[in-house]
Formats: structure tokens, C-alpha cells, sequence
């Protein structure tokens, strides 16, 4: 879901086109360098992106999501939480 997201975003700004991919002899699609540094620059922004996580009500790192939903689904696995508490991005 993160990536999707990022993806689309990405597209939609135009911080990546079609321009920065190319096709190669075995029909495989490369990403060249300058797309992927952008890229990984825009993901790394978006990782520190902070957000209010709906169940625990504080503050989190877009990219301390995935961590987060884990240790919530552990709790919910060991009794500690009734029922696991899916993140819903806004």
C-alpha cells in the first residue's frame, strides 16, 4: 500500500516519466540512474514524513509504519489486544 501510493505520487508530480526507463534486448525494463536517485531521494523524504497514527493516537514516522503494524500484530497474536488494528492511510 506505502508504495503504491508513492508510486502514483511520484507520477502524478512528475518526478518520474517514462523517459527514465528503457527497455533492454531481453524485454527487461531498467530504470536509469537519474530516475532512480530520484526516486530513492523522494523515498527517503517520505519515510520521515511524521503522521498521527490512528490506534496508538501519537506521532509516527512514515517509515516506521511497517514496525509499528508488526508489533500490533504480535500483541494481537499473544491476548494483549482483542483484535488487531489495521492502519488505514488518510
Amino acid at each position: 500500500m506505502l508504495a503504491d501510493r508513492f508510486v502514483l505520487s511520484l507520477t502524478n508530480r512528475k518526478v518520474v516519466s517514462a523517459n527514465g526507463f528503457h527497455k533492454i534486448e531481453s524485454g527487461a525494463v531498467i530504470m536509469d540512474d537519474d530516475t532512480r536517485k530520484s526516486v530513492l531521494s523522494s523515498w527517503q523524504k517520505k519515510k520521515q514524513e511524521i503522521i498521527q497514527h490512528p490506534f496508538l493516537d501519537e506521532k509516527v514516522e512514515w517509515g516506521l509504519i511497517p514496525y509499528v503494524q508488526a508489533l500490533l500484530l504480535a500483541r494481537t497474536i499473544r491476548g494483549d489486544l482483542d483484535e488487531y488494528p489495521s492502519f488505514l492511510a488518510r
